[in-house]
């Protein structure tokens, strides 16, 4: 499960909320445990996973189940709160649900948030293929086409800063590794418009992405996806596929200025 990186030193940081969250992700990555598998997993005191995990079910955050703790649904609803708030959100989601029906695949709406690809949003037509991606889920954006449409629209030195942050990790033999091939890439993104994933992520699953522009706007970078298994978005650039995306990206871009 991938999550995005600490920053900063400890300085001017409360240790409590850092192991409150510990306990939080502990049940998120690990699943309903009760206390003392937790505590083996987080490597903490049993005493002082009990106390957190007693808190966090006072507030409502965590549900306990004959001892057994889980996340409770008030995260689900704190997250669509938050997305909610989001004017990109409401501008492109009828967007990305007509993409979605035209194409007959998955349509997916991303931003960059931490240096890394947040799904915000995904619409699946009943032939769909689902991969497996989460809404709210992060993932590094070197292997997505979502991501690196989202880093084509960032200036160089921020692309390197997100680069020295959390790396170039693989997934698959196809996924970029190296810095200057990605950069490669970032350049032909920008010229043509649009990205490619091509088993980067998962085997079996490609992507065609294209980034949508806004100007003078503070709200994060964004990008517009079709996904689904290789032989049905092709080898090569599918320009249907790519048409359908540009155009879904040209109505948003549109739409969005009447939510500013």
């Amino acid at each position: 499960m991938e999550r995005q990186g600490e920053r900063g030193g400890s300085r001017n940081r409360i240790k409590a909320v850092r192991t409150m969250f510990r306990v939080v992700d502990g049940l998120r990555e690990h699943g309903q445990m009760g206390v003392s598998q937790l505590a083996e997993r987080l490597e903490m005191p049993k005493s002082t996973v009990h106390v957190y995990l007693k808190t966090l079910e006072d507030e409502g955050y965590v549900v306990n189940e004959d001892g057994s703790y889980r996340a409770s649904l008030r995260f689900l609803e704190l997250g669509g709160d938050i997305r909610q708030q989001l004017s990109i959100f409401q501008a492109v989601r009828p967007q990305v649900d007509d993409l979605s029906a035209e194409t007959g695949e998955v349509a997916n709406l991303g931003i960059e948030e931490g240096g890394q690809r947040v799904l915000l949003y995904s619409s699946e037509p009943s032939e769909g293929v689902f991969d497996n991606s989460p809404v709210g889920q992060y993932t590094h954006m070197h292997r997505t086409a979502l991501g690196k449409a989202l880093l084509a629209q960032l200036p160089d030195a921020r692309v390197r800063e997100i680069l020295d942050e959390h790396g170039l990790p693989r997934a698959t033999e196809n996924t970029i590794t190296d810095r200057d091939e990605l950069f490669a890439e970032i350049d032909e993104i920008r010229e043509r418009g649009y990205s490619i994933e091509d088993e980067e992520r998962r085997k079996g699953i490609k992507a065609l992405a294209a980034p949508i522009r806004y100007d003078d706007d503070p709200s994060p970078v964004a990008a517009v996806s079709v996904s689904g298994p290789k032989p049905r978005i092709g080898d090569v650039a599918n320009d249907e596929l790519i048409d359908a995306i540009k155009n879904a990206v040209n109505v948003t871009e549109l739409r969005y200025k009447h939510y500013q």
